[in-house]
């Protein structure tokens, strides 16, 4: 028994696609969310229950896949730190990635003690595929499209919330086809690394 069997059952993991596990998932709570922040938040929402009025959870682990300019393909990271990196009301005199007229932090940290890799990679979020870096904030090293809604979702109900990305693509021109076939390859290390560490 690891030391966080205290999550024993009340682990949800979330992903975005079905693809991304190659329904290699079946003894474990999984939501899948679709893609993009919107589909994100509501699903998880919802499995929340009505105003959060019941969340059977201490643990949301999210995996899915993610490109990287500097992490080389193939590798499972984790992410610790969030950011939304399609957010831009610069014209306000505010930061990229800054939401304006809200009091919350620009990058939103994970409260969760279950992290087995442990080297707290920063992943920006946003509703678009990037395949080009030029315009992207410098200290992203992973994106994705979903992971900075989860954790502002389980910040707000105080769900402790940790992401695991499978790196696919260089986010560069290439990236949809490295992403197209790479998509399934992750799901065997994340299951050895990550999932087997919670009994």
């Amino acid at each position: 028994m690891s030391n966080y069997g205290e999550f024993d059952k009340k682990t949800l993991v979330v992903c975005g696609l079905e693809q991304e596990t190659q329904s290699q998932l079946n003894e474990y709570e999984v939501l899948y969310t679709g893609v993009g922040k919107v589909n994100a938040t509501y699903k998880l929402t919802q499995k929340f229950g009505k105003f959060g009025s019941y969340i059977p959870y201490d643990l949301i682990i999210n995996y899915g896949t993610a490109g990287s300019r500097e992490l080389p393909v193939g590798e499972l990271v984790d992410c610790t730190k969030f950011i939304q990196r399609d957010m831009d009301c610069t014209g306000f005199g505010i930061q990229k990635g800054q939401t304006p007229f809200e009091d919350t932090e620009i990058v939103l940290d994970s409260n969760s003690e279950f992290n087995p890799i442990g080297k707290h990679y920063v992943c920006g979020t946003g509703d678009n595929f990037v395949d080009n870096i030029e315009d992207e904030i410098e200290y992203i090293d992973v994106f994705d499209m979903e992971a900075y809604a989860l954790a502002k979702v389980c910040s707000y109900y105080g769900v402790s919330f940790i992401s695991f990305k499978y790196i696919t693509d260089n986010a560069d021109e290439h990236s949809v086809g490295d992403w197209n076939d790479n998509l399934g390859k992750g799901i065997v290390e994340f299951k050895e690394k990550i999932l087997k560490e919670l009994k």
